[in-house]
């Protein structure tokens, strides 16, 4: 089981949404890069980092902090947030991030989805954040009609390497994920999925475990909380 402990950039501070909500937003002190840091000497591994200044504006504009990142610390990095073109994909490839999240461009416009995996085999995540059954898109701004099991049976043979599944009305809520909804888009999905959205404790990471075709969890708000130490996280790290 991977860790992905959540760095969430929004003017170059570390913050948390809670559901996808700007409005509702906790700044904590720590930068991302010494929160990054302080990952790397606990023992992770893996790191999910979204910008969300980017994800309102389509524009990699925390790129310079995600190269920090990977050129000071050995971390497989994913990102997302705002990613649009292949342009911004293969600046994130060129820092170093193992791979780049896509989400509102690729459920708008499939065939990108498609394309992306072709250029960037293996690099390319698609992140699925779903509010009562439908995706949403624009930074959780927007609904779609799209409901995401219909929808992941469409691209399902594109060649995504990874699915961050986030559950948005448990998002930031602690309230632990919603494992049945993710349980349904894993047993659909061709790759492994990952889980996002509310785990409030390591009973959580221990019932994801449970799951076919898990590959990780991402752990945000309850790090920054005290909820979970990180000590104690690291030790569920077996990947």
């Amino acid at each position: 089981m991977k860790i992905f402990p959540a760095i969430d950039i929004k003017d170059k501070k570390c913050v948390r949404l809670i559901k996808g909500d700007f409005e509702n937003k906790t700044e904590y002190e720590m930068s991302p890069v010494d929160q990054a840091g302080k990952y790397k000497d606990t023992g992770f591994k893996n790191l999910h980092i979204v910008d969300l200044d980017g994800a309102l504006t389509g524009e990699p504009i925390n790129i310079e902090i995600i190269k920090d990142i990977v050129g000071k610390f050995d971390l497989k990095i994913e990102i997302g947030g705002g990613v649009r073109n292949f342009e911004t994909i293969q600046k994130y490839i060129d820092v170093g991030v193992e791979k780049v999240i896509l989400g509102s461009a690729a459920i708008k416009e499939r065939r990108f989805l498609e394309e992306a995996c072709i250029k960037f085999p293996n690099q390319i995540a698609l992140g699925l954040d779903a509010k009562d059954g439908h995706l949403a898109i624009s930074g959780w701004t927007e609904d779609s009609d799209k409901l995401t099991t219909e929808y992941l049976k469409k691209v399902n043979e594109y060649g995504v390497s990874r699915i961050i599944y986030t559950d948005i009305n448990r998002d930031g809520t602690k309230q632990s994920p919603n494992f049945q909804e993710t349980q349904k888009v894993a047993e659909i999905s061709n790759c492994p999925v990952v889980i996002s959205g509310g785990v409030s404790s390591i009973d959580d990471i221990k019932k994801s475990r449970e799951l076919k075709n898990i590959e990780g969890v991402i752990v945000g708000k309850a790090i920054y909380d005290g909820d979970i130490k990180l000590d104690e996280l690291a030790k569920e790290i077996d990947a």
